[in-house]
């Protein structure tokens, strides 16, 4: 049975769960903020093909990467 809550399938197919690659690399961010909205990026990015509509991910993702470099600015 999957755990849709602790471990859905969008979140750890591969060889590592998408949370673990987001902790790691938010963990350099300049500001909590910057950190949040790199990980929301990565988040719809590493499950774009998982979910059933990529292109809503990649929207997505596309919309917090905007938001992100409006703040670097």
């Amino acid at each position: 049975m999957t755990d849709l809550v602790n471990h859905p399938a969008h979140y750890t197919a591969g060889t590592v769960e998408a949370i673990d690659v987001i902790e790691g690399a938010v963990q350099a961010g300049p500001s909590p903020m910057s950190g949040y909205l790199q990980g929301q990026v990565l988040k719809y990015v590493l499950r774009m093909w998982l979910k059933g509509n990529p292109l809503q991910d990649a929207q997505k993702a596309q919309w917090y990467l905007n938001r992100l470099i409006n703040q670097l600015q």
